[in-house]
């Protein structure tokens, strides 16, 4: 051992938590057979997959922490005067992560009969692991929360369109069949709408596919506006947008389609800037029948409309 025990005792109590305010007389007696650890750069410390009974004091150099992988980013650093290993004691568990030394690294290695030592006979030390515990539950907690608004993001992702801001045809597919399902149980009524933008090719070619983009965020936005919260809408692709009308007739899903069109065909998709392009819509409405699924219902609700471009388009056929 190249330092002396009280030189190492300095060393510790200056640079490391675990050790703060600890006694000099115990640190000395716990410490005379303590075993040292040089690691080089990329040299594996800890992993899931071995057990581990000891502590490991980081001296000088740092190292990093890999969840799942070594090939996966480094989740965390553990600079000079940080420990490793003490929760898979603590917890008696195969280390969770994998530790690896980011640099040429000193460590100081603490045996498990050695930690418990010290923890029954030093309040200080023992007040010192639980800080440091403590860190560890925060950071693994930061972890979950930071997980799980990913995770929260990417699953509205997966289900949003990127452009209207509207759930997409992957989401209408498995919720419109569930909503059919519910109101076909409770026999209750339900209709099916599809509203296709009218000329929006020659709209794109007048003005480009940016204003394309704005003229179908406002079509979009027209559909939030004028149905009830209780309707589902989607876009269906393109310039094609779905709505269900889940306890709705009819008569009511035409006056309610009818109100949209009116909003659509008054409003301004280019704003006050732009130029004075007017954006139209046609829309086709089926309602349920007995034993429909989703596939059928769209299928009537196409051919309405088809019927009402065939009409001069800027229609409700239903």
């Amino acid at each position: 051992m190249a330092e002396s025990t009280s030189a190492l005792y300095r060393m510790l109590s200056t640079s490391m938590q675990l050790f703060h305010e600890v006694e000099p007389e115990l640190v000395s007696s716990c410490l005379q057979d303590t075993e040292r650890l040089d690691l080089k750069a990329g040299d594996l410390l800890l992993s899931p997959d071995k057990e581990n009974d000891k502590v490991y004091l980081v001296l000088s150099g740092s190292l990093q922490v890999h969840l799942d992988s070594l090939s996966n980013a480094p989740l965390t650093r553990l600079p000079q005067g940080s420990c490793a290993g003490e929760m898979s004691i603590i917890e008696d568990k195969d280390p969770s992560a994998y530790v690896v030394a980011a640099e040429d690294t000193h460590l100081v290695v603490i045996s498990h009969e050695t930690l418990w030592t010290l923890v029954n006979t030093s309040h200080a030390f023992a007040r010192n692991l639980l800080v440091v515990l403590s860190s560890r539950v925060r950071f693994d907690n930061k972890i979950i929360v930071d997980n799980v608004g990913a995770l929260k993001q990417f699953e509205r992702n997966a289900v949003t369109d990127a452009l209207t801001d509207l759930k997409n045809r992957h989401w209408m597919e498995d919720m419109f069949r569930r909503k059919m399902k519910r109101c076909q149980t409770d026999t209750d009524p339900a209709c099916l709408g599809i509203v296709d933008v009218d000329y929006f090719k020659r709209f794109n070619d007048s003005y480009g596919h940016l204003a394309g983009d704005e003229a179908l965020c406002f079509v979009a936005e027209s559909l939030r506006g004028q149905f009830r919260p209780s309707d589902m809408i989607a876009r269906y692709g393109g310039d094609e947008f779905v709505i269900l009308l889940p306890e709705t007739k009819i008569e009511q899903a035409l006056q309610s389609a009818e109100r949209v069109r009116k909003a659509i065909e008054q409003g301004d998709p280019l704003g006050e800037d732009g130029p004075p392009f007017k954006v139209t819509i046609s829309i086709g409405i089926a309602e349920m029948q007995p034993g429909d699924v989703l596939e059928t219902l769209l299928q009537r609700a196409d051919s309405m409309l088809y019927q009402a471009k065939l009409s001069g388009r800027n229609q409700i056929a239903g």
